[in-house]
């Protein structure tokens, strides 16, 4: 698999790479949104208002994260996942599973760009920046790396568990739109927002978990204990994807038959 995975990514990048003055347009537009980010939060801040539990420099570690995530995202889940659609509309996912290879695993990995590398970057240093403000250990770091990868497992299963319905509804664009703006909810602290929108961004529709949480675990106001309870949160969302895709091929006539 690994092998697998290493051929997949390097040619992924390689063609990728031929359009290198896409890499310096992505990089300015991303230091453009986490700039603009930053300008609103200093602009609340300045002006008096606080999310609930949160310095400013503790909300610039949320966003640090929601930044790291969406670099990810970028470069690991959207060149993948958002195919799944255009593989069912043009019968081409066929292909995909005549191959000896789990098709989930195809489908979830056999594409990566550099378009996100620079969130990730810009991402460590800003939390790197908050970190030291508000007096964050080494070990704090450490102990994030598990929720962070476990935020990480939560959004890929929710993402491919909605990609995964085009095989019903084959124009689910509009679906996955929608939840890629709730995922934007997760670029502020949970204190930023009513109670009953918290209720629902962490019991209904698990945002909380993807960025919030991950920085309460890092500067202490979670025991660690917590990560097992979002790590067994991430197994059951990544086992019910893994279980409705079986379920949706199914369903799934393949363009041949």
């Amino acid at each position: 698999m690994l092998r697998i995975l290493k051929n997949f990514w390097l040619t992924s990048l390689a063609s990728e790479m031929e359009y290198r003055a896409n890499f310096l347009t992505s990089s300015l537009y991303s230091l453009g949104q986490l700039a603009g980010t930053l300008f609103t939060i200093n602009i609340l801040y300045n002006k008096g208002y606080r999310f609930a539990g949160w310095s400013l420099d503790e909300t610039y570690l949320v966003v640090s994260l929601f930044t790291l995530l969406d670099g990810i995202t970028t470069s690991a889940l959207s060149p993948n996942l958002s195919k799944i659609i255009v593989y069912v509309q043009r019968g081409t996912l066929d292909f995909i599973l005549l191959k000896p290879l789990d098709s989930q695993f195809q489908l979830s990995t056999r594409n990566l760009t550099p378009w996100g590398f620079p969130n990730i970057t810009f991402a460590l240093i800003l939390m790197g920046y908050a970190g030291g403000k508000i007096g964050l250990p080494l070990y704090a770091y450490a102990l994030g790396i598990l929720p962070i990868f476990f935020a990480l497992v939560i959004l890929y299963s929710l993402w491919f568990a909605v990609g995964t319905t085009t095989i019903w509804f084959t124009k689910v664009w509009n679906a996955t739109e929608v939840l890629r703006s709730l995922l934007e909810a997760g670029k502020y602290p949970m204190g930023a927002y009513p109670l009953g929108v918290r209720f629902v961004l962490t019991f209904i529709l698990p945002i909380a978990f993807i960025t919030t949480f991950p920085a309460e675990v890092m500067r202490g106001a979670k025991a660690p204990w917590f990560i097992l309870i979002e790590g067994m949160l991430a197994a059951a969302l990544f086992c019910a994807s893994r279980s409705f895709w079986k379920l949706a091929l199914r369903s799934y006539t393949s363009a041949s038959s």
